[in-house]
C-alpha cells in the first residue's frame, strides 16, 4: 500500500493517470480498517489491502464521478458501483479515479476536459490507449496493483496492450454492474450489452483474484448470470486458433512477430496451436457495430455533444457522419444480424476452444490519432478490430503483455468461450520478455 502511493507522488506529475487520489476523499479509512481488522484477528478477505484505482466513470462513494467534464464536476457518488462494492468487500482499497476521454466519447486517447493528457510513460508520443487509460498507466507504473476499467470494444485491453499490463475483458453478464450513473433510467441496448467492467494488473495471474471477487450476480443486474466461476477442465488438449491478421486488413511485422511467439510458447506449454482461416463474419460484425451504436447515441448526441468542451464532439461526429443512424425497420434486421453473429462465433469456439490474436494491429500509436481526421479514425477503428468484434458477441478476451519492442510494449490478447473466462491461459504461458512490475519509466512529460 505504501509503495503504490510513493509511487504515485513519483509518477502523477508526469504521467496523469490520476484524476484525484482519495485518500482524503469521504469519511472512510479502509487501511486502518485493514488493519484493524488484523489486530483483532477478524478474516481478511482475498485482496485484503490491495489499492486499486477506479475509471473516472465508475462511481466511488463519496467522490464526484465526472466522466472528464467540468459540467459533471460535482457529481458526488452516493454509493459505490456495483464492481467497485465487491473488490470493497474482497478487500480492496480504491486509492484514486484513473483518467479516461472527455464522456468516454472524445477517442480512444485518454484525455479528458478536466485533467487533461494522460501519458504513456514508456513514449509520451505515443498514447497510452483508452478510454481505460488512467489505469493502465497507474498500475505500469507502480502507482497501483489493480486498476479496474470497463469495455466496450478494447477500453481495457488497448490501454493494457499499450501501458504493457495484463487486462480482463469478461464475458458479458459475468460480472454485474448497474451503468445507471447519470440518472434513474437504464441504457439503450447497445450500452447494455457491450460494456462490461473489467480489471488491470500486472500479471494474469493478478487479475485471477479480481476476476473471482467481481464475479457473480446482484438482483441489480438481471443481466448477470449465475454460472459457476470455475468450470470442469477441457477434455484432452486444448486447441487454440491463431489469427495474427482478422480479416485480412493488415498487421504490424512487430504484432504479427508477438502472437507468433505467443503461438509457440502456448505450443511448448502443451496446447495444439493451429492457423485458422479468420475469425467469423468479421466486417459484418463490423458493421452491425457501427450502427447499431450510433443509432443508439443518435437521439440524444445535439444535447452530449454539448458537455466534452472543445472538440470533444469530433469523434462521434465524424462516426456519425460516416455512419448514419438506422430505420427501425433496419434497427430489427441489425438487432438479429447481431444474435447471427454470436451464434457463428459460439460455433467457432465450439471447434476452438480458445483464439490467439492481436489486440491492436499496431504498435502504440500516437495520441488523438483517432480523432485528427477521417484517415486517422479509419486507422484506429481498423486497428482495434478484434477487440470490438469481441466485445459485439460478448465472448472474454485478456490481454497479455508479451516483452518490449523498440522500446514500447508489445502483448496479444487470448479469447475464449462465453462464461469460461477461467479457460484463459496463465500469463507465464505466454510471456516471452516480461515486463515486470514498474518498469515504465517516469521521466515522460506531459503534452501541452
Amino acid at each position: 500500500m505504501y509503495v503504490c502511493f510513493s509511487r504515485s507522488k513519483e509518477a502523477i506529475p508526469t504521467s496523469a493517470g490520476f484524476c484525484r487520489a482519495m485518500a482524503a476523499a469521504g469519511g472512510r479509512s479502509p487501511a486502518r480498517s485493514a488493519a484493524s481488522a488484523t489486530v483483532v484477528a477478524q478474516e481478511l478477505g482475498p485482496l485484503a489491502g490491495v489499492p486499486f484505482t477506479v475509471k473516472e466513470s465508475t462511481a466511488v462513494e463519496g467522490v464526484p464521478t465526472t466522466f472528464g467534464t467540468a459540467r459533471f464536476r460535482d457529481l458526488v457518488a452516493p454509493a459505490d458501483a456495483l464492481p467497485v462494492a465487491r473488490l470493497r468487500a474482497a478487500g480492496a482499497i480504491p486509492i484514486g479515479h484513473g483518467n479516461m476521454p472527455t464522456l468516454i466519447l472524445a477517442g480512444m486517447h485518454s484525455r479528458s476536459e478536466l485533467f487533461g493528457d494522460t501519458v504513456n510513460p514508456w513514449d509520451p508520443s505515443r498514447t497510452p490507449g483508452g478510454s481505460s487509460g488512467g489505469d493502465g498507466v497507474a498500475v505500469a507504473t507502480g502507482m497501483a496493483a489493480l486498476g479496474l476499467g470497463n469495455d466496450s470494444g478494447g477500453s481495457v485491453r488497448i490501454p493494457a496492450s499499450f501501458c504493457g499490463v495484463a487486462g480482463l475483458k469478461p464475458t458479458a453478464g459475468r460480472f454485474p454492474a448497474d451503468h445507471r450513473v447519470l440518472g434513474p433510467d437504464d441504457p439503450g441496448p447497445a450500452s447494455q450489452m457491450l460494456v462490461t467492467d473489467g480489471p488491470l494488473a500486472r500479471r494474469v495471474t493478478d487479475l485471477r483474484l479480481a476476476y473471482e471477487a467481481l464475479a457473480g450476480t446482484d438482483p441489480r443486474d438481471p443481466r448477470a448470470v449465475p454460472v459457476p466461476v470455475h468450470g470442469a477442465p477441457l477434455p484432452g488438449r486444448t486447441k487454440v486458433a491463431v489469427v495474427a491478421d482478422p480479416g485480412g486488413h493488415g498487421v504490424h511485422p512487430t504484432v504479427r512477430e508477438a502472437v507468433a511467439a505467443a503461438a509457440d510458447a502456448l505450443r511448448n506449454a502443451g496446447y495444439d496451436v493451429q492457423e485458422a482461416a479468420d475469425v467469423p463474419r468479421l466486417d459484418e460484425a463490423l458493421e452491425a457495430y457501427g450502427r447499431i451504436t450510433v443509432t443508439e447515441f443518435a437521439e440524444t448526441w445535439p444535447v452530449v455533444r454539448t458537455l466534452p468542451g472543445k472538440g470533444g464532439d469530433r469523434y462521434i461526429e465524424m462516426a456519425m457522419e460516416k455512419t448514419p443512424p438506422a430505420t427501425a425497420s433496419e434497427f430489427m434486421k441489425l438487432m438479429g444480424a447481431w444474435l447471427g453473429i454470436r451464434r457463428s462465433w459460439a460455433e467457432f469456439l465450439d471447434e476452438y476452444p480458445l483464439l490467439l490474436g492481436p489486440v491492436f494491429t499496431e504498435p502504440p500509436v500516437e495520441p488523438g490519432l483517432e480523432s485528427r481526421d477521417r484517415a486517422g479514425q479509419e486507422r484506429v477503428g481498423a486497428g482495434m478490430r478484434l477487440c470490438t468484434v469481441t466485445s459485439f458477441v460478448g465472448v472474454p478476451g485478456v490481454a497479455v503483455p508479451t516483452g518490449v519492442t523498440g522500446g514500447l510494449p508489445s502483448g496479444v490478447q487470448i479469447i475464449g468461450r462465453a462464461f469460461r473466462d477461467d479457460h484463459l491461459p496463465d500469463a507465464r504461458d505466454l510471456v516471452v520478455d516480461g515486463v515486470e512490475p514498474g518498469d515504465a519509466p517516469l521521466e515522460a512529460e506531459v503534452p501541452r
